[in-house]
């Protein structure tokens, strides 16, 4: 078994990408049973990184490679989005300033985190929320960012900026939506308007092509928003602003606009 064994656990390493973590259920499915991998542990071959969970003997994994494995492995819909997905595409120069970075991962479907990635303490601070969004996500919607030899799930700036809008509570929220949308001069109109129609929220819509249409984006030409949803009744997304007529909620006024 010893002899053997090593030659089996080399194998895992060729379809392990450096960086990232191993799930027990992943192993199980390359033919590691448990007690195999708690053999492999013992023996110096695999290093334990939580229940369920296991990492190459010295090597140093970081939120993005334990994500991976959430993805990759595990099939969860949890992905990098809203701002911090701006942020990986270099879409977003407005960084809070704060002792820890913040990265929002957000789930499309109800999923249960496992501990050993939940309680770890990681080099940035990780936000995670339950967001159902869309009633479908359309596949251009969803990006990989490539990250020292593996790749991780993230949205893309047109489904980023929807997400960050829909955390949207505060009047600094809004301008600093509105300071995102600026940046955004290559949105695809097509992935803009299906996302539009499958977007279940009439707050995200309406702002958005408010956002998009005072920022003067060439793309925004190009959408077909008869045939978005925008509800009815009228909103106060911005407290103390002005009432547009046209998406009917509240919005900064002209003068009050953040620059770039």
């Amino acid at each position: 078994m010893t002899r053997k064994e090593p030659s089996k656990i080399n194998w895992v390493y060729q379809k392990w990408p450096k960086g990232t973590v191993a799930t027990l259920k992943w192993l199980n499915d390359l033919g590691v049973s448990s007690k195999l991998a708690n053999w492999h542990v013992r023996s110096g071959w695999l290093e334990d990184f939580g229940t369920g969970a296991f990492i190459q003997p010295g090597d140093k994994v970081d939120w993005q490679g334990a994500l991976y494995a959430l993805q990759a492995q595990l099939g969860m819909t949890i992905h990098v989005g809203g701002r911090s997905s701006l942020e990986l595409q270099g879409l977003s120069h407005f960084v809070p300033l704060g002792h820890r970075k913040e990265i929002f991962l957000i789930s499309d479907k109800p999923e249960q985190i496992p501990p050993w990635f939940r309680n770890k303490r990681w080099e940035a601070e990780l936000k995670y929320l339950r967001m159902s969004l869309f009633v479908s996500i359309p596949q251009e919607a969803s990006i990989k960012s490539g990250h020292e030899g593996f790749k991780i799930v993230i949205s893309s700036a047109e489904r980023a900026i929807m997400e960050q809008m829909y955390l949207v509570k505060k009047n600094e929220d809004v301008e600093y939506a509105y300071q995102l949308m600026e940046g955004l001069v290559t949105l695809r109109p097509d992935v803009v308007q299906d996302l539009l129609e499958k977007c279940r929220s009439v707050k995200v819509k309406r702002l958005f092509l408010w956002s998009a249409e005072t920022a003067g984006h060439s793309w925004f030409s190009r959408l077909d928003t008869t045939r978005i949803d925008l509800g009815k009744g009228k909103r106060q997304i911005y407290h103390g602003g002005q009432f547009n007529q046209r998406y009917q909620i509240t919005v900064p006024k002209q003068e009050e606009l953040p620059g770039v």
